[in-house]
């Protein structure tokens, strides 16, 4: 904020052109209504779909998130993304007629607008300063560090896989993709009975992560006996009979084209990545028709049809929380970048995705 000139500003990130990012300083509005103005602690980068941005690989015509305010302009560039930011309150529209107020998870507000120090996650762009609705903000719980709350929409996402692809016990299961989304994927379907957990990943790290995780048995595709092993994997007890349950999460169409040629009859391959631009060439002429596989289109915006009685997303979001509270953070995130070099930290993912798996921004002044 620039208190010298009595002029609030903001520094926030913009994706100029494809492969390039800038961080700039903007004029920040004052809170209007009941809004509140949050000061960004850390916000993290996402691998899978904001890599698309930065790419220029997302498809002509769509939106940036149809489901998060001030995101469902259809893409063009400059333009801000980004959509997992934690912070603090730092002011609101009108302190003195502001009532005290508690919040879901106990955080009161006091007259004058200042909070008692807790963190509040927020589905926003990268910027140093915002302005949102209290409906907006979701506390972050008190033991858990800022870092860890900005992974909370990869652990969303994750709840949001596993509720379709609806496990059952003593099915065999793959994931296809060792990102931050396919490690929070595998660690909550750990939780579940299952004959066999294979993780599929090229990098030793991530899958050295994913079996302490809960993976039973981890593969390396690329190894020079990759295929051979990735068909080792499907064998139960001496039978060729494929693997039940199939996420593909390393958004490479090829890992698709993979996951359908291994699936066994009536078996079900969750589809969580988003390929952009990227096609997907797919061989459908051989089991995949007699085999009656499904494909399933996973994506966290929405919930699934049949859930929706029950389900809702605050409800999802609650078993997010619980399955980030119990899973170890610091493993997870590999680097940490001051905002001012966001553009060194995307570079980074994008030309060296083996040394990286989550990447936070940071926001001290």
């Amino acid at each position: 904020m620039n208190s010298a000139s009595n002029r609030a500003e903001r520094r926030t990130l913009l994706f100029t052109a494809p492969g390039t990012v800038e961080v700039c300083t903007e004029e920040l509005a004052p809170p209007q209504g009941d809004e509140l103005l949050i000061e960004t602690v850390v916000s993290a980068i996402s691998a899978g779909t904001e890599m698309l941005f930065f790419r220029g690989q997302i498809p002509p015509g769509m939106a940036a998130d149809s489901s998060i305010a001030g995101l469902t302009d259809t893409v063009s560039y400059p333009l801000k993304y980004g959509y997992a930011c934690v912070g603090r309150i730092c002011d609101t529209a009108s302190p003195p007629a502001r009532q005290a107020e508690t919040t879901e998870a106990d955080g009161p507000i006091d007259a004058a607008g200042k909070e008692d120090n807790r963190y509040y996650f927020a589905f926003h762009p990268h910027e140093s300063h915002f302005c949102a609705s209290p409906q907006a903000l979701l506390p972050v719980p008190q033991e858990m560090a800022p870092a860890q709350a900005a992974l909370l929409p990869n652990a969303e996402t994750a709840v949001n896989l596993v509720m379709d692809g609806a496990p059952l016990v003593g099915e065999r299961v793959m994931v296809m993709g060792l990102g931050i989304v396919g490690l929070l994927t595998t660690a909550l379907l750990a939780q579940f009975p299952l004959a066999a957990l294979i993780a599929v990943d090229p990098l030793a790290q991530r899958r050295r992560i994913a079996q302490r995780l809960g993976a039973c048995q981890t593969i390396d595709p690329g190894g020079a006996d990759g295929a051979e092993t990735l068909q080792e994997a499907l064998v139960d007890a001496g039978k060729r009979r494929g693997v039940d349950l199939i996420y593909e999460l390393s958004g490479q169409p090829s890992a698709l084209d993979a996951a359908v040629s291994t699936a066994g009859f009536d078996s079900r391959i969750v589809v969580g990545s988003w390929y952009g631009t990227k096609p997907a060439a797919l061989q459908l002429g051989g089991s995949f028709h007699r085999n009656r596989v499904r494909l399933i289109s996973s994506q966290v915006s929405t919930i699934a049809p049949r859930l929706r009685g029950r389900w809702t997303k605050a409800r999802r979001m609650e078993s997010a929380w619980q399955l980030l509270a119990m899973l170890p953070a610091e493993e997870l995130i590999s680097h940490r970048f001051p905002l001012e070099q966001a553009a060194e930290a995307y570079r980074l993912i994008d030309s060296c995705p083996e040394q990286t798996l989550q990447v936070i921004l940071n926001y001290s002044s």
